[in-house]
């Protein structure tokens, strides 16, 4: 079947006398073989006041309409529409809502109404390396790398429906080396920490340094997920911007194992909480009568960076920061890559070498050492330890 003409339809504001104004969308459809025209209330004027706020609206609506019909998408911004309502729920939410920021705010201004065909790599290499931020600094290696995966993304899914043959961002070059390391703690700057908390902030810390939980991950927890007979919390969900939804990978929803010594300090926490049955968060809000677990930054704005701050410590510590300190641990204590990957509950290895984990320096320095007394040699590194005695040696030598 040829593919047909992808169906924009028509968007107007709709007079009424007794409501307020609407956009009003009109479309068609083909019923028993004969086009029938249909309109759709979109919202009023004061829900949308601006045109592009209602064309915006109409994304998901145009692609379900297009779907019943062969369709070819005319440009980038129609394909990143169908892309959003088919291909991005199948992510977790912070995933999909992470795609939909990087298309709606960089992606379609800049390539929307390019036709498939249009699209250059060079074109998009150029154009990501000089992205700037919305304070005018330049984007980070990792936004732009973010930006180039997505619209990979969207090509792939193209190429998955036919309507492209292949995929240009492919040979797009990013780099997302980061621009500097990570703050971590080290262990006794970690155990000065706990001491400045209390028995909640000290409880969150511990969870997050000794497991690797993302933030997201320890907020969403419940009681029920705490296995007291097993020592281990079974990782189901997790929340963000206060939306409970899926973990980040199905590696994510592995168990966590944890140490007797926590297990004693949840059942300490659990008894003094006003929420303990099975159903309630292990950090509920009392302002929100524990419907909703408390709000992770303001931990850290009121408690953590505070604690640090009288520590002397001016290290920029966030709640991953302690998933990178375990991950760094568990490197410098020569656990294997294939336990950390499991601990860590990455979908595969790789990023736990490249992404996460930081060469140690005594590391670095050993291996160095290994290959430079190969190169230089028993003999030669003592006098490289000592040229003054070996002069003396080599003058005597002459001498007689």
């Amino acid at each position: 079947m040829q593919a047909q003409r992808y169906q924009r339809g028509s968007l107007s504001i709709l007079k009424r006398k007794l409501q307020p104004d609407a956009w009003a969308f009109r479309y068609y459809t083909e019923e028993a073989g004969r086009r029938v025209y249909k309109r759709k209330i979109i919202g009023t004027v004061i829900e949308f006041p601006k045109r592009r706020d209602a064309e915006r609206h109409l994304n998901h609506l145009r692609a379900a309409i297009n779907e019943e019909t062969a369709f070819a998408p005319m440009n980038v911004e129609q394909l990143a529409a169908h892309f959003k309502h088919y291909e991005a729920p199948l992510k977790s939410f912070s995933t999909r809502e992470g795609y939909k920021r990087m298309l709606d705010n960089q992606v379609i201004p800049k390539w929307g109404d390019c036709g498939l065909a249009e699209i250059r790599s060079i074109e998009v290499e150029n154009w990501l390396r000089k992205l700037p931020r919305k304070d005018g600094k330049p984007a980070s290696p990792a936004t732009k790398s973010k930006i180039r995966n997505v619209m990979s993304a969207i090509f792939s899914h193209a190429i998955r429906y036919g309507w492209a043959s292949h995929n240009p961002i492919t040979a797009v070059r990013t780099s997302a080396k980061r621009l500097r390391d990570p703050d971590i703690l080290t262990p006794e700057e970690f155990q000065g920490l706990l001491g400045e908390l209390g028995q909640r902030e000290r409880l969150l810390v511990l969870l997050a340094g000794t497991t690797g939980l993302r933030r997201g991950e320890l907020i969403a927890l419940r009681w029920e997920d705490i296995d007291f007979s097993k020592n281990i919390v079974n990782v189901t969900h997790a929340i963000w911007h206060n939306v409970e939804g899926e973990t980040k990978t199905p590696a994510s929803r592995k168990p966590v194992p944890l140490q007797p010594l926590m297990m004693d300090e949840l059942s300490r926490w659990r008894k003094s909480s006003l929420y303990r049955s099975d159903q309630d968060y292990l950090f509920p809000s009392i302002q929100k009568n524990g419907t909703q677990p408390l709000q992770p930054e303001m931990v850290l704005r009121r408690h953590i960076r505070p604690a640090l701050a009288r520590m002397g410590l001016t290290k920029k510590i966030g709640w991953h920061s302690f998933r990178h300190g375990f991950s760094n641990l568990l490197r410098e204590n020569g656990v294997d890559v294939k336990v950390a990957q499991e601990l860590l509950r990455h979908a595969n290895s790789r990023i736990t070498l490249d992404i996460y984990q930081r060469t140690v320096t005594d590391e670095r320095r050993a291996a160095q050492e290994l290959v430079f007394r190969d190169l230089i040699g028993d003999q030669n590194l003592e006098t490289l330890k000592h040229p003054k005695s070996a002069q003396k040696e080599e003058v005597k030598s002459v001498s007689s």
